[in-house]
């Protein structure tokens, strides 16, 4: 009976990859294999001194740093983020998550991390979205990894405007001191893998990681589900 109204259920409301439409096979999660494997990986954790790396040269100090997949205006893949974002859409955060670090578990500096570390949102954005994409993220990532995530330690105490229309230089002044560490020894001398949506400027991680720097002996690597 159970099969027979999941079936009639199909029928009505198809299960529908995000990026190319088709129906997806009932071991299929949101995108189909074939979309799966056309996803623009970036596979910066096989190399050294890669383009997230670079970014924070001279800005902070990392033990490593890569993204999931290459982000591009326009492609089909954007459609990730815009369901992550701004359509409610929290199972495809903690399954990309997954995704992610499966292919981070040959990568033994990414598996010696402590604590896996969303980057906050500001509570009244947290408030008016009602969830963190970078933690749903996180989510996904500890379940491959087996390692807890942290939502409490790192907190965003000022609310900042939009990063989407500033210069670099802005991007940087806007989100100066926006951040800071409670209770500093849950990360003294521990290994963090700080998460986020997208990586652009950098100028928000970078914060984020001068707060968490406060911490004695923190060490901490970067991850971002995507790369502008």
């Amino acid at each position: 009976m159970k099969n027979l109204i999941s079936n009639f259920l199909g029928l009505l409301y198809p299960n529908l990859c995000l990026i190319c439409g088709e129906n997806l096979l009932k071991s299929e999660q949101q995108i189909c294999l074939k979309c799966l494997s056309e996803i623009p990986r970036t596979n910066f954790h096989l190399q050294k001194d890669n383009p997230v790396e670079k970014r924070f040269w001279g800005k902070a100090d990392i033990q490593k740093g890569t993204s999931f997949f290459f982000f591009t205006k326009g492609s089909p893949f954007q459609k990730l983020l815009h369901e992550l974002k701004y359509r409610d859409n929290k199972d495809v955060g903690e399954l990309m998550g997954k995704y992610a670090a499966v292919d981070l578990l040959t990568d033994e500096t990414f598996c010696s991390v402590d604590y896996i570390v969303p980057i906050p949102l500001h509570p009244k954005k947290y408030a008016k979205r009602g969830y963190n994409q970078s933690e749903l993220i996180c989510n996904g990532m500890s379940k491959i990894f087996d390692k807890p995530v942290d939502t409490k330690s790192l907190i965003r105490t000022r609310e900042t405007a939009t990063q989407t229309k500033k210069s670099v230089f802005e991007r940087y002044e806007n989100t100066a001191g926006i951040f800071e560490v409670k209770n500093k020894e849950t990360f003294e001398n521990k290994h963090i893998l700080l998460v986020d949506d997208v990586l652009t400027t950098g100028s928000t991680i970078e914060a984020a990681i001068q707060a968490i720097k406060q911490c004695e002996g923190v060490r901490v690597s970067i991850f971002t589900l995507a790369m502008a």
